[in-house]
């Protein structure tokens, strides 16, 4: 076992591994994935020392709870903490139907959680966004009563804006804040993250390669399946595209000088950050994994982050991170 270092994650929440798995990729989100695989992943990101596995209910409509269930079923409990995001509605067709945060339908989401993901409680659970018909007070106090019974042990949240974590965590503790943050996705320095450290809440930080672009795997022209949420992301479309590969050129560069690739580069930056920013890295198979988990043992120098920023500055990058009407759902983005 890799001994990766533990972190603690906010002042109230677990200590997890320095990087966590993202595992939203398993379930068809990039196009289709390989079950073996994933699961093979899920094991070598535990057997790497790493702790933090990071899903969604609506991730393939409960497939990816499924699949996690599976690959956890023969590991000890307290070996790994799940964090789990809730509340977006989905369709048969795949369409989405908005976000449903009211304190039933919480505990209606949880239970079919626990029995997907076979267990008796979830470490980190969270609206994945916010819900705009129901006040976040509401929302953060019905987790609080099911922190109470004993079925989570703590309360993170995604994608909000300072206020609305501001508000929420006068009504309790949150561990953490899992938000969009890359060397490219720098919205949360100005405000959102400020707030966060001073209220004691902790990032993960999902988004760290920009789904594929900050890795060397699209520097070679690649065609995107329907399914694949790239297929309709403004940031991978024509010109788009184009431009921003040459920022990831300029990455790639840098990269071959110090002996790493861009996605580990990547990676170190977003480590760089400081130690309340856990990375959360969306691999599919194991190789991919041990890619990020060598990114731990790169030390950037201020004249490295520097050069590294001056290639790919943030105001450079063409294109929103999600299309116009994903994008008006973010209360971080108001």
């Amino acid at each position: 076992m890799t001994n990766i270092d533990t972190v603690q994650l906010g002042k109230s929440g677990p200590a997890v591994g320095r990087i966590g798995l993202g595992a939203m990729g398993m379930s068809g989100v990039y196009g289709a994935s390989d079950e073996a695989q994933s699961l093979a992943t899920i094991h070598a990101a535990l057997d790497s020392g790493a702790n933090l596995v990071d899903t969604g209910d609506f991730y393939g409509m409960g497939h990816n709870e499924a699949l996690i269930g599976r690959a956890l079923a023969d590991r000890p409990r307290e070996d790994y903490l799940l964090s789990v995001k809730f509340g977006a509605l989905r369709g048969p067709d795949n369409s989405w139907g908005g976000v449903d945060t009211r304190p039933e339908a919480i505990r209606n989401f949880l239970a079919y959680s626990l029995q997907r993901l076979g267990v008796d409680h979830i470490d980190i659970y969270r609206p994945a966004r916010l819900d705009p018909n129901v006040p976040i007070e509401d929302t953060v106090g019905a987790i609080a009563e099911m922190v109470d019974a004993g079925y989570v042990r703590h309360i993170g949240l995604s994608e909000v804006g300072a206020e609305t974590l501001r508000r929420a965590a006068a009504v309790h503790p949150i561990a953490d804040l899992q938000i969009e943050y890359s060397l490219i996705s720098r919205g949360i320095e100005q405000e959102i993250l400020p707030t966060a450290r001073e209220l004691g809440t902790g990032i993960t930080a999902y988004g760290v390669l920009s789904r594929g672009l900050l890795s060397d795997s699209l520097r070679a022209g690649k065609a995107f399946e329907a399914t694949d949420f790239r297929a309709h992301s403004p940031r991978f479309q024509g010109e788009n595209l184009t431009a921003n590969l040459r920022l990831v050129e300029a990455l790639a560069k840098i990269g071959e000088r110090h002996g790493v690739s861009v996605a580990q580069l990547a990676i170190a930056w977003v480590l760089s950050r400081g130690m309340d920013i856990v990375p959360v890295i969306g691999a599919r198979r194991p190789e991919r994994w041990a890619e990020a988990v060598a990114a731990l043992d790169i030390r950037l120098s201020d004249a490295d982050l520097a050069e590294i920023e001056a290639a790919a500055p943030a105001d450079r990058v063409a294109g929103d991170r999600y299309a116009a009407p994903q994008m008006a759902m973010l209360d971080s983005e108001r």
